[in-house]
């Protein structure tokens, strides 16, 4: 759990240095609006400052985007609510390809939700799962205190489905079979969208100061937010969605198909999501923004020419309008229904048929609802306040108006691949044991989406997918 701590600790330190050498300048608290295109190049983008409503524009020969993921579509998410989609999305509407969109991973060791107030979730370490036992009551509406229930009535079902590997499967089997307990009516806690994770086998094994030497700060950070000493009784665990696998479509130099524009780290699609399993997207994030953008970025600039462009460049300035504009319709909409209610919304439809499995049907009446919802946000949309200060309402509802888009590209996406396939899992496409059963011979390609315009079909691209040093094989934790 301390990993990417110290990753950023050691980032943001190298960031400050460069800021007080002067090679950086910092704009704090300042969101991208748009990319700005000309001539087929990225070259700069527009944005506002959060605080005092400023829109500007900033020039450039390259840009790079290094915006993170876009797991907050689905309203509850472990990311931080700054990490949106509006900036890729928006290079994606001006002509960069987006890829695998479908493509999440679904963390199974989760604080579950405690109700309608929460905005987002919060994660605990997988590596709890090295010593902690999953189980649920055997009977469901079993709604005895952890410590009341016997062994007998016990069911420790990840070890008893898959006993060579057990309380340690990989996240996505761990995700469906908590959510199919819970869906079986024999999930704990507020609304039964729980499962216990149990420390107490572990606590008479290695003894309580061991396991407090190895999970001290996480069973403190659990204590703090639930109110439940899990020393004394199990954690309540629950799948949520962790980091994206897809992203805009970059090559081997990191760049998009808007020459100029580099995407870099959970933000681009790259190793974490072409490989058809789902890597890490903390180490694929480093050796982008350190090994790889660094010469491609300069090889880039070097042996282009740019003309010169200022804010008055009539593509500039259409660029800045369309922003604006964007800007002003929301605040003049006026409607009945907060920005967070359709948030919300569309967070339940994606999690119910877009989360762990994804059927036809299901991704049908998505795709049936979503355009409804989109078109209701637009009418129906209040956003309080003015555009010329700090405001919250409009930030986030520029945002959800950029998720209602994606939202349905997301489906479009699960939906048009018919296999089961990393964070994709499909029902139809099922071994007889529950396994995803893949179909590399028609799906082994990246699926590269360009933007159809709001409300229009989405065109696919795919770039096929070479493996010549690793043997495709079905997988089986049975």
């Amino acid at each position: 759990g301390q990993t990417g701590q110290q990753l950023l600790i050691g980032a943001y330190q190298a960031l400050s240095r460069q800021i007080d050498a002067g090679n950086v300048e910092m704009h704090a608290r300042t969101e991208m609006l748009d990319l700005i295109v000309i001539d087929g190049r990225a070259r700069g983008i527009v944005a506002r400052d959060l605080i005092t409503g400023q829109i500007s524009t900033y020039i450039a020969d390259a840009v790079v985007l290094a915006t993170g993921g876009y797991g907050n579509v689905f309203y509850l998410s472990t990311n931080a609510k700054n990490s949106n989609a509006s900036a890729i999305w928006r290079a994606h509407r001006r002509g960069a390809y987006f890829a695998n969109p479908c493509y999440t991973q679904i963390h199974p060791t989760c604080i579950p939700r405690s109700g309608d107030h929460q905005s987002k979730l919060t994660l605990m370490s997988e590596s709890l799962r090295n010593d902690g036992r999953i189980w649920v009551p055997k009977n469901p509406g079993d709604t005895r205190s952890p410590d009341q229930i016997p062994e007998a009535d016990r069911d420790y079902y990840l070890e008893r489905i898959y006993p060579g590997f057990g309380n340690l499967v990989p996240r996505d089997i761990a995700s469906r079979a908590a959510k199919n307990q819970c869906d079986l009516g024999r999930g704990v806690g507020p609304g039964g969208l729980g499962v216990y994770l149990d420390f107490a086998d572990a606590i008479k094994r290695m003894g309580e100061a061991a396991v407090r030497e190895k999970y001290g700060n996480l069973f403190e950070m659990y204590d703090r937010i639930t109110g439940e000493d899990p020393y004394k009784v199990p954690m309540r665990i629950y799948p949520a969605i962790h980091y994206t696998m897809g992203g805009l479509w970059v090559d081997y130099d990191l760049q998009s198909t808007i020459p100029g524009c580099f995407v870099i780290g959970e933000a681009n699609f790259s190793d974490h999501g072409a490989n058809r399993l789902g890597a890490s997207a903390l180490m694929q994030g480093l050796a982008d923004g350190y090994f790889v953008l660094p010469p491609m970025l300069g090889n880039y600039i070097a042996s282009n020419k740019f003309d010169k462009v200022d804010a008055s460049h009539p593509e500039v300035a259409a660029t800045v309008a369309e922003a604006t504009g964007r800007l002003d319709r929301l605040l003049s909409i006026d409607g009945e229904r907060t920005v967070d209610s359709f948030h919300r919304e569309l967070g339940e439809i994606l999690w119910d048929e877009c989360g762990m499995a994804r059927s036809e049907d299901g991704l049908r009446k998505a795709l049936g609802r979503l355009p409804e919802l989109r078109e209701e946000f637009w009418r129906s949309v209040k956003v309080p306040g003015s555009g010329a200060s700090l405001n919250q309402s409009l930030e986030r509802a520029n945002r959800v108006s950029d998720f209602l888009e994606l939202g349905e590209l997301l489906c479009v996406d699960a939906l048009h691949r018919e296999e089961s396939c990393g964070g994709h899992f499909r029902v139809e496409s099922q071994t007889p044991d529950g396994e995803a059963r893949r179909d590399d011979d028609r799906f082994a390609y990246a699926a590269a989406w360009e933007f159809g315009g709001t409300g229009g079909t989405p065109i696919l691209h795919r770039e096929p997918l070479e493996f010549d040093y690793v043997h495709l094989a079905q997988r089986n934790y049975a």
